[in-house]
C-alpha cells in the first residue's frame, strides 16, 4: 500500500539527519521513511555511514542536526525517559556481538530484561536458554561466558539477546560476518 495514501506514520521516519566527525561528514542529509511490517535494507560500501545511521536511530551517538521518528514520534525531541522508552522496542545485532566479557551468556542474553526488572533472574535463566535453541545453540551455552565462545557462537548469542525482548524493530548491523553458511541462512531467511 503506498504510504501516501494512509494516514499511519511509518514506523521510522528520518528527515535531513547530518552527523560529522570533525572535517569528516558521514551522514549528509539523510531522509528515508521505513514503513512498518516492512524489511528494509541499508546498503553500502565500507565506512560509508551504515553503523553511524543504526547508532543515531538507537541513541548511542546524537545526530549534528535532523529528526528521528518512530511512529510518528520525534525520539530526539522527547524526554530522556521517553526516548528509553520508544528505544527500548528495538533490538540489535551489533557487527562485533557486544557482549559483557564478565557474564555469563545467559545473562548477556537477558540483561536488558533484568535491567528493567522484568524478569527474576530464575525466570531469565530458563528464558535465556529457550531463546539459545531458537538460535541454534544449547541452554547449556548459557552457563559459559563469551570468551569460551567461537566467534559465530558469540554472534549467535548477541542474536539470542537483540530478541530476548521481543522488540517491535530489530537492527542487523553486518549480521552473516564471520558466521557459517547454516546462521546465515537463519539470519537472512
Amino acid at each position: 500500500m503506498d504510504q501516501s495514501m494512509t494516514s499511519a506514520p511509518p514506523k521510522i521516519r528520518i528527515r535531513d539527519l547530518h552527523k560529522s566527525f570533525g572535517d569528516k561528514k558521514v551522514l549528509d542529509g539523510i531522509s528515508l521513511d521505513v514503513p512498518k511490517g516492512t524489511s528494509f535494507v541499508i546498503i553500502g560500501g565500507s565506512g560509508s555511514g551504515k553503523s553511524v545511521l543504526l547508532r543515531c536511530i538507537l541513541g548511542l551517538m546524537t545526530p549534528d542536526s535532523g529528526s528521528i521518528e518512530i511512529d510518528g514520534e520525534d525520539v530526539l525531541a522527547a524526554s530522556a525517559k521517553r526516548r528509553d522508552q520508544l528505544r527500548s522496542e528495538i533490538g540489535m545485532l551489533f557487527q562485533n556481538g557486544a557482549l559483557f566479557d564478565s557474564l555469563p551468556v545467559w545473562e548477556n542474553v537477558t540483561f536488558g530484561l533484568l535491567a528493567l526488572n522484568k524478569l527474576t533472574r530464575t525466570t531469565a535463566r530458563a528464558k535465556a536458554g529457550a531463546i539459545l535453541e531458537q538460535v541454534g545453540l544449547a541452554p547449556s551455552v548459557g552457563d559459559l561466558f563469551p570468551s569460551e565462545l567461537s566467534g559465530g557462537m558469540q554472534k549467535r548469542v548477541g542474536l539470542a539477546r537483540a530478541i530476548a525482548a521481543q522488540p517491535n524493530i530489530l537492527f542487523f548491523d553486518e549480521p552473516t560476518t564471520g558466521l557459517d553458511p547454516i546462521m546465515g541462512a537463519v539470519i537472512d531467511g
